[in-house]
């Protein structure tokens, strides 16, 4: 039976690697909504594989670099082909979508990936993030571009928890300057991956209020925000992951 259990951990790793695999292939295809929750389910098994290694005190070196190499594929590659598949049809409108500078557009949807993979390997050999993060995560992030690209592509599978009005406003942005606003934004927000901003951990050790103020606040707004803003309102709650953070790192530092 121990022989068994030890596998448990690494078992849900590689459930999170399939999904991870499988929103590749849709974000490529332009299957966003697909993506997207392929993407929030290897979260799930991304948390719970830690969590089990954690109950079960079975802890390896295997199961570490495991999950970081499934965290590339689920959180990095899958994102990345979610914005360049989304920017390759945006470009389909324009009239020098054959130009190197057109290219040059479309390649900043690899940041994500590349700087994914340094995020998770400064995270392996960094002992000063047990508690809180250096630097945004990568699930979220992921997480956020998953969402806001499906809201974007108004994808019909999602047509049920996009606000129409929302919709209606992006579908009316140029596509040229969409292109220019998401290339620029993905170069952004991959240097928030491995930046020295301190972001606080959502994994919690004890039920007190005291000592998860800001995951039960997060977790509060995250619910009203999906509740009224749909798909949006997940896209809204990482970055009131970032602007929380930030809020709290500021108030427990010394003036």
């Amino acid at each position: 039976m121990k022989g068994l259990v030890r596998h448990i951990p690494n078992t849900l790793t590689c459930l999170n690697l399939i999904f991870g695999f499988y929103a590749a292939m849709s974000g490529l295809t332009g299957n966003y909504f697909c993506a997207m929750t392929a993407i929030l389910l290897a979260a799930v098994f991304d948390f719970s594989d830690g969590l089990a290694a954690r109950l079960l005190k079975a802890y390896s070196a295997l199961g570490k670099e495991l999950d970081s190499l499934a965290d590339v594929i689920s959180f990095g590659v899958a994102p990345g082909m979610m914005l360049f598949s989304y920017l390759d049809k945006l470009s389909e409108n324009l009239s020098w979508n054959d130009s190197i500078a057109c290219k040059c557009l479309l390649f900043t949807s690899f940041a994500i990936p590349v700087f994914s993979a340094i995020r998770l390997a400064k995270f392996n050999i960094d002992d000063r993030q047990t508690t809180s993060f250096i630097g945004l995560p990568v699930p979220a992030h992921a997480i956020f571009w998953s969402s806001l690209i499906t809201v974007l592509a108004a994808d019909t599978h999602a047509s049920w928890c996009i606000l129409p009005q929302i919709a209606r406003l992006l579908s009316s942005i140029n596509p040229e300057i969409m292109i220019f606003i998401l290339s620029a934004s993905a170069l952004a927000t991959s240097l928030l991956l491995t930046s020295r901003i301190r972001l606080f951990s959502l994994k919690i050790s004890t039920l007190s209020w005291k000592a998860n103020r800001p995951v039960y606040l997060l977790l509060a707004a995250a619910l009203l925000l999906i509740l009224f803003f749909g798909i949006l309102g997940i896209t809204a709650t990482i970055l009131l992951y970032i602007l929380l953070s930030l809020i709290f790192s500021i108030a427990i530092s010394p003036l």
